[in-house]
C-alpha cells in the first residue's frame, strides 16, 4: 500500500473518531475496509501526531478521541467549516465579548485554506444574516483578513483613504494592530509618507492591497491607548476637559471608549476628556452623566452649559 493511501486512511480514521464518542476496533475496521491490526497501527500513527486516542478493554470497550495537553490539527467537513467561519465572522465583528482578536486570527487561518466554493457559501450565509448589535459600520471580512495577515506577517499595505473632506488619497502604511471600539474598526499603522504613527478607519479604506514589501517592526505606542486618544480628540472641532465628581470606573460605565477618555484625579474626582463638533452637545452629554462637574477647558463650554440651564429652566416652567 502506498504512503498516500495510508495517509488518506489515517485521516479518514481521524474523521470517524471525531464524529462518534466511541468506536470498537471491529467497527473501525469495517468502515475503513482493513483488518483490526491495521486499525491499531493507524491509532498509533495518530498518537504520534499528537492526537490523544484512548483505548478501553472489555465488552463495550473501544477507541475514543480525548483531550490532550495541546491542541492538535483539526479536520472539518464542509458543514463544520462553514459554521466555524460564520461564527468567527460574528465574533470578529464584536458580538462575542473578548473574542474579536482571537477570532480574527482563526478566521485568517481558515480563510487561507478554505476552497472557493465554501467561501461562496460563507458569504451567502453572512449576507443573509442580521445581528441585533448597536449601530455601527459593517466591515467586509475580506478586508479584516487582509489587514490581519499584513499585521501578522509585517507586510506593507497600500489603499485609498477618504479623509474628512471625502477626498481619496493613496496611503502606504506598515500596519501594527486593529482596534475595535464597538461601533467602528480602526487600524494603527506607521504612515510611510508622513513618517509618523496614524489611525485609519477601516470603513474609509478602499482598494486595499497587501504588498510584497516586508518591514522590520519598530517600537510603537500601545495600540488601544493610541487609537482611543485619536478617536476622542483629533477628529473633533472642540476638545473638552471636565472634572467629574465620581470614580473613574463609574464614568467609564457611562462613557464608551470611542466617545471619551477618563483620567484618574484626586479626592473622589476624575477628569473626562471628550471631543465633539458642537459645544451644546458636549454640555448635554456631561449633564446626562448625573454627576457634579466643573469645566476645565474650553471656557466656551461654560457658556454652552449656561444656555442649556436656561433652556431646561424654561422647559420646566420656571420663572
Amino acid at each position: 500500500m502506498t504512503v498516500e493511501a495510508t495517509t488518506e486512511r489515517v485521516l479518514r480514521l481521524l474523521v470517524l473518531l471525531q464524529h462518534r464518542a466511541s468506536w470498537t476496533a471491529a467497527a473501525l475496521a469495517t468502515e475503513l475496509g482493513v483488518t483490526d491490526r491495521s486499525v491499531r497501527r493507524d491509532i498509533e500513527r495518530l498518537r504520534t501526531l499528537g492526537y490523544p486516542v484512548h483505548a478501553t478493554a472489555g465488552v463495550g470497550g473501544g477507541y475514543q478521541l480525548g483531550a490532550g495537553t495541546r491542541l492538535p490539527p483539526l479536520l472539518l467537513d464542509d458543514e463544520e467549516a462553514i459554521a466555524t467561519a460564520v461564527s468567527l465572522r460574528l465574533a470578529a465583528g464584536g458580538t462575542v465579548a473578548g473574542a474579536g482578536e482571537a477570532a480574527l486570527r482563526a478566521l485568517a487561518k481558515l480563510d487561507q485554506v478554505m476552497p472557493p466554493r465554501l467561501r461562496a457559501e460563507v458569504r451567502a450565509v453572512h449576507g443573509a444574516t442580521e445581528t441585533l448589535v448597536g449601530p455601527g459600520v459593517e466591515i467586509a471580512a475580506e478586508l479584516l483578513v487582509t489587514l490581519a495577515r499584513s499585521c501578522r506577517d509585517a507586510v506593507r499595505v497600500r489603499f485609498q483613504y477618504a479623509g474628512r473632506d471625502r477626498a481619496k488619497r493613496e496611503r502606504t502604511v506598515e500596519p501594527v494592530r486593529m482596534v475595535a471600539t464597538g461601533r467602528r474598526w480602526y487600524l494603527m499603522a506607521w504612515d510611510v509618507e508622513r513618517d509618523d504613527w496614524r489611525t485609519f478607519r477601516l470603513d474609509r479604506m478602499s482598494e486595499v492591497v497587501a504588498t510584497t514589501w516586508h518591514f522590520r517592526p519598530r517600537e510603537h505606542p500601545d495600540p488601544v491607548a493610541y487609537v482611543q486618544r485619536s478617536v476622542t480628540q483629533a477628529p473633533y472641532r472642540h476638545l473638552a476637559r471636565v472634572r467629574v465628581h465620581a470614580r473613574p470606573d463609574q464614568v467609564r460605565e457611562l462613557v464608551p471608549p470611542q466617545v471619551g477618555r477618563v483620567e484618574d484625579d484626586r479626592d473622589g474626582w476624575c477628569v473626562l476628556v471628550l471631543g465633539g463638533e458642537d459645544l451644546d452637545w458636549l454640555a448635554v452629554h456631561v449633564t446626562r452623566l448625573g454627576f457634579d462637574a466643573e469645566v476645565l477647558e474650553p471656557p466656551e463650554l461654560r457658556d454652552a452649559a449656561a444656555r442649556l440651564a436656561r433652556r431646561a429652566a424654561a422647559l420646566a416652567g420656571a420663572s
